[in-house]
């Protein structure tokens, strides 16, 4: 079974909210994981919106996970299969709506940008491996706890930081030769897994999103933050996409929840949380 599903990671029972009622549902949401925070306040204001639409599952893992499931048909989590399909999915990656395209689960003009966000370094109390910039990454000592590309949006712009901060020697240096000598840890879902880290200082440091650095603070972890800077914190590239699929078991509340996205509500609740408001 699981040679043709993915997997969820078995101890990811947090991101798969009201999973009882997922084969009922009246709307099944994949969200971007990164939202995990403001997810809860975004669906309760949405069943205020639309109270009909009572039963949601909704999932807030890695985007890149979350778009395997949709091509395989479902997932396997705790030995057991997710034959769920999404009636909106998001990400943070263009190619992934490109992919949706060219697998005819979307058609070209679908997908739409809803938010932005920036790039961050979270480092341990003290930054004791003295992080001051993205290159110092690359030094031998530096424990990296880094997002894996096969799953993970975010990692896309995090390379892309790495070879505008240091070019290809960088992202070689970090992705490839680190790694091999076991100082580059790759994350499945970062959002959980590296600030875990940071706390237990397994790790030197760990690109996030700069909305997961307020969460964090708000839950009381303790942790500082090295900015990349302006030129380099992607804040002008990093772009969340959101589409309805073509074949959404619920196609009328999916198309209630994209035009609930763009609202002044939707985007409110978001700026608290970090993210940068704006749909194209």
């Amino acid at each position: 079974m699981s040679m043709k599903y993915p997997e969820i990671p078995a101890e990811r029972t947090d991101d798969l909210h009201n999973l009882h009622i997922a084969d009922r549902a009246d709307l099944v949401l994949f969200m971007a994981g990164n939202q995990f925070m403001a997810m809860p306040e975004i669906v309760a204001a949405f069943q205020q919106e639309y109270p009909e639409v009572k039963n949601i599952f909704y999932e807030t893992l890695p985007p890149g996970l979350e778009l395997k499931q949709i091509i395989a048909g479902g997932a396997v989590f705790q030995g057991n299969l997710i034959n769920v399909s999404p009636d909106v999915y998001s990400a943070v990656n263009r190619e992934a709506m490109k992919t949706l395209e060219q697998k005819h689960f979307i058609d070209e003009g679908d997908s739409f940008t809803y938010l932005h966000n920036r790039l961050t370094l979270m480092v341990p109390v003290g930054n004791p491996a003295n992080i001051k910039s993205v290159t110092d990454m690359g030094k031998n000592d530096v424990r990296v706890s880094q997002p894996d590309p096969q799953y993970e949006d975010i990692a896309h712009h995090i390379i892309t930081m790495y070879r505008q901060a240091g070019g290809e020697a960088l992202v070689r240096r970090i992705m490839d030769e680190k790694r091999t000598l076991g100082k580059t840890i790759l994350t499945t879902v970062h959002h959980r897994e590296t600030p875990a880290r940071i706390k237990e200082k397994t790790v030197d440091v760990g690109p996030v999103w700069a909305t997961e650095t307020i969460y964090a603070g708000e839950s009381g972890l303790a942790f500082e933050v090295v900015e990349p800077g302006e030129v380099l914190d992607q804040r002008d590239s990093v772009k969340y996409y959101i589409c309805r699929l073509k074949n959404a078991g619920n196609p009328e509340n999916a198309e209630k929840f994209l035009y609930f996205i763009k609202s002044p509500i939707a985007q409110r609740i978001y700026a608290t949380f970090g993210f940068v408001p704006g749909f194209e």
